[in-house]
């Protein structure tokens, strides 16, 4: 039988005692440590209560500020640095977190027994990257933060932003990009599209997140052209370091089996016997609304003739009103063959 598995009792590498000594360097009496059977993995001595999302990010922020190599003197600021980054790595994580909080340091690091497979993706063992600047700029949203958290003497400017708010703190994801297939007859007569996403959502404690879905209507005006775009602003997946991107929507057109699209006119193409096209004939159309517009041709119709149909195209975008044009090309089906009495008649009716 397998042995249980047991939470290891030394407090040397605990990862919560290692950040929050940290903020209490100033004997062994101040350093928060574990006490096994006594204290949860979050409470430590001298805090009254557990040490929840909402203080991580806090303390990681005054932390860091405080012992950036590029702001701190002391020769084991970065070996500091390094361990804060790597401890915020570890409780910002709900799925580290968790195994941290279970297993320790020893169960996250080493993985965790068989028994465990099951329940948890990390029975191979966390291994922090080793950059805790990239934890750092995540963190702030910015690649140089000290310019907008100390003033020229190299005081820390109190933004009231625990991290999360601020000048310049934040930065946008880039937008998302999808494409909207829609009919023409969904672009002439205008529509209601209903999409669902899925994105994560802040908790109330605004560090850890939740994947929900949402409903986004977009209302289609008739008329709309091919590459209209739909902004819904900061729809995109929420973060307590970023400001959530947009979501773009491009209109894309669906093959219509009659019609195609220039602008806001309408192309068809109606196949004609060679007899009709040189005889004149009546051509009927189908319009995207189900009327039958009957349109007479009086002309010869040649390869290159076409027929301009006024007021039947697309509505436009600006005044639905107002309709393109339709215009109608020819596609002549010349006979395959011919009697000799047939081609007799046409050397006569055409060469004579």
């Amino acid at each position: 039988m397998s042995q249980r598995w047991q939470r290891p009792s030394s407090d040397t590498d605990d990862l919560y005692s290692r950040m929050l000594r940290v903020s209490h360097p100033d004997g062994p009496e101040q350093e928060h440590k574990w006490r096994r059977n006594e204290l949860s993995g979050r409470q430590c001595m001298n805090l009254t209560s557990p040490l929840h999302l909402s203080e991580l990010g806090p303390l990681y922020r005054k932390l860091a500020l405080k012992n950036h190599p590029l702001r701190s003197n002391d020769l084991s600021s970065p070996e500091t640095f390094r361990q804060i980054a790597e401890a915020y790595d570890v409780l910002s994580d709900p799925v580290k977190r968790g195994i941290y909080d279970k297993f320790g340091e020893e169960g996250l690091k080493g993985g965790i027994p068989l028994e465990f497979g099951s329940q948890t993706p990390w029975t191979t063992g966390y291994v922090f990257h080793g950059n805790p600047e990239k934890v750092f700029h995540e963190f702030f949203g910015g690649d140089n933060p000290f310019n907008e958290f100390f003033d020229a003497e190299g005081s820390e400017v109190d933004l009231n932003f625990g991290g999360l708010r601020g000048r310049g703190v934040k930065k946008q994801d880039p937008p998302i990009e999808r494409d909207l297939y829609l009919s023409l007859e969904d672009l002439f007569f205008g529509c209601t599209k209903k999409i669902k996403i899925s994105r994560r959502v802040l908790n109330e404690d605004r560090y850890s997140s939740t994947i929900k879905d949402k409903i986004l209507t977009i209302d289609v005006k008739p008329g709309w052209r091919q590459g209209t775009r739909i902004t819904f602003e900061k729809e995109g997946d929420q973060g307590p370091n970023i400001i959530p991107a947009d979501i773009i929507f491009v209109v894309k057109e669906k093959l219509h089996p009659r019609f195609r699209r220039e602008n806001d006119n309408l192309f068809f193409v109606n196949p004609i016997s060679l007899g009709k096209a040189l005889t004149c004939c009546t051509v009927e159309v189908k319009t995207l609304d189900d009327r039958l517009l009957n349109i007479p041709i009086n002309d010869i119709i040649h390869p290159k003739y076409f027929k301009k149909v006024p007021g039947e195209g697309m509505p436009l975008p600006e005044d639905p009103a107002k309709k393109g044009d339709l215009f109608i090309f020819f596609d002549i089906q010349f006979p395959t063959r011919l009697t000799p009495q047939k081609k007799q008649m046409l050397r006569q009716a055409l060469l004579t």
